[in-house]
């Protein structure tokens, strides 16, 4: 399973091409999911419901996963850590977490967000630009 982040989801839904070339040259058992926190995120950034329509068919293409009660803990108890001392962000806590609970890969480039987290392992899918 590939755990994609926020960015790299705005990327697709932009048709940055080395992001939909990416999505493209994966194996076809390769199952690309979301943590429920990126598609809150993705649903938040939404203008209009135009937009939202747009987004909830794209979404419709991938699963969605939640972190266990027990990462939910661990979270609160990161973000309570490092919130002050990071700036770290409610939201990516608890997508690392998702991350951490099913022993994933995180996918994004937002490394400086989850940098605090020397057990999470992230990657970057393609080259940016």
């Amino acid at each position: 399973m590939i755990l994609v982040d926020t960015d790299i989801m705005i990327d697709l839904l932009r048709q940055y091409q080395p992001a939909t070339e990416w999505l493209y040259s994966l194996a076809e058992d390769e199952r690309v999911v979301l943590p429920g926190y990126v598609v809150r995120e993705l649903v938040q950034g939404c203008r209009d419901k135009a937009e939202q329509y747009r987004l909830h068919r794209v979404l419709s293409n991938f699963s969605i996963i939640w972190p266990a009660a027990e990462n939910c803990d661990q979270a609160v108890a990161t973000y309570y850590k490092f919130h002050l001392s990071h700036n770290a962000g409610l939201l990516d806590v608890l997508i690392a977490h998702t991350a951490l609970g099913h022993d994933l890969l995180l996918y994004t480039f937002n490394n400086k967000h989850y940098s605090f987290l020397k057990k999470l392992h992230t990657i970057q899918p393609y080259p940016k630009s």
